[in-house]
């Protein structure tokens, strides 16, 4: 099966989600309008990636951090209140899967804590499922709480069975491993890291798990970031490049497809042979014949893991 897929890393309008969400509608009408089936934004697209977290101070610029998270918390996404129905509506009424990152609120149970989450939403707009970053990294550690194991699924979908992890969660091979054995198609892989290292990651793992592999970071330059960011002049300066996007489509079993898109806000596009991946698989399948359970046994424990569990009367 033939499907045109697209990978948009155009930048949203950072700490605004409203504004970032009509931004994602407007993406997902340009890339049906152009036939796309398949649309995966960029790491944390809602309400953007907090790439000012590796320019404060450690240790210094508290309170500037902490002025910024408190925006960020006011703009991140609260599933369960509706917050992303109007990505859902556009993805069903253009008939397209849509996987989208963003900054989510746990509003069950703190009420605070944020997650760096990845969704999939189906051709009808259903929620398919939602991934939780296992382990942020680094000084991302400050911004989102580790996930569980509860969205690390491949999930089948109108354009085939697709999976992903986010940024450096690329490189746990287990997670990944947890993926290939689901029958993965497309591997999508969100992130903030680019370049030649990355982009040599991505060819590797659509070697290792003979799947169409897509990635991409948000391009975005200073003079993207909106004029009432906090401080932003003393963190920012327009004419910088803060990331170069390079979104990028890998063939199973490895080797550039489409892209990358270097410092271009742009929407990438490409048709894919979903069989493709299982065709590769024939000479190393490393979840099948190329797999010795004998000897290695992965046990991955999805369960989710709330915080507390309520006993009322007469339970």
């Amino acid at each position: 099966m033939s499907v045109c897929v697209a990978i948009s890393q155009k930048p949203p309008v950072l700490l605004d989600l409203p504004a970032s969400l009509a931004r994602a509608v407007e993406v997902i009408e340009e890339a049906a309008a152009a036939g796309a089936k398949l649309l995966l934004f960029p790491e944390a697209y809602l309400p953007g990636y907090p790439t000012w977290i590796w320019r404060l101070r450690p240790g210094g610029d508290m309170a500037l951090g902490n002025r910024i998270h408190s925006q960020l918390r006011r703009n991140s996404v609260d599933i369960a209140a509706g917050d992303l129905d109007p990505v859902r509506r556009a993805a069903a009424d253009h008939g397209m899967v849509v996987v989208i990152g963003m900054n989510e609120v746990d509003a069950e149970f703190s009420g605070s804590t944020l997650f760096n989450t990845l969704v999939v939403i189906d051709a009808d707009g259903a929620l398919v499922n939602r991934h939780r970053k296992l382990m942020p990294t680094n000084p991302e550690r400050m911004v989102w709480g580790c996930g569980d194991a509860s969205g690390l699924r491949v999930v089948q979908t109108a354009v085939g069975r697709i999976g992903g992890l986010i940024c450096w969660e690329s490189y746990m091979p287990l997670a990944r491993f947890a993926l290939y054995a689901q029958g993965l198609d497309i591997y999508l892989a969100p992130t903030w890291d680019c370049g030649d290292t990355w982009l040599a990651s991505m060819n590797h793992i659509a070697r290792e798990g003979g799947c169409w592999v897509m990635s991409t970071a948000t391009a975005l330059e200073g003079r993207d970031v909106p004029a009432d960011f906090p401080e932003r002049n003393t963190l920012f300066q327009d004419d910088e490049w803060i990331n170069s996007g390079d979104a990028v489509i890998v063939k199973p079993f490895g080797g550039i497809h489409a892209g990358p898109l270097h410092r271009d806000k742009g929407i990438l596009y490409a048709d894919i042979d979903i069989q493709a991946a299982a065709d590769s698989r024939k000479a190393l399948d490393v979840s099948g014949h190329y797999h010795r359970p004998d000897l290695f046994n992965l046990k991955v424990d999805r369960r989710p893991r709330p915080p507390l569990s309520l006993l009322d009367d007469g339970e």
